[in-house]
């Protein structure tokens, strides 16, 4: 896990970015949230997300980082992706 604190312009956000924070994943993609909550993660909410990518939180829950991302990308609509 590397440690980042520079967060990704709202504007520039891609939900597959490696480097986008939980919290900006979270803020501009609010959908994503029982994605989160479905898996039983502690994300929603936790300081934590401020620091940590999805990638770091896959890691941290032993899930399959490919699939995950996938799961998060069917939560959000296309229309919403684009934005």
């Amino acid at each position: 896990m590397r440690l980042r604190t520079q967060r990704t312009p709202m504007s520039q956000a891609r939900y597959d970015d490696p480097d986008l924070l939980l919290c900006d994943l979270m803020e501009r993609w609010p959908e994503t949230i029982p994605v989160f909550i479905r898996h039983k993660m502690l994300c929603v909410g936790c300081v934590i997300t401020r620091y940590h990518t999805l990638a770091d939180a896959c890691q941290e829950y032993g899930l399959d980082k490919a699939e995950f991302l996938a799961e998060i990308g069917r939560a959000i609509s296309p229309e919403q992706e684009l934005r």
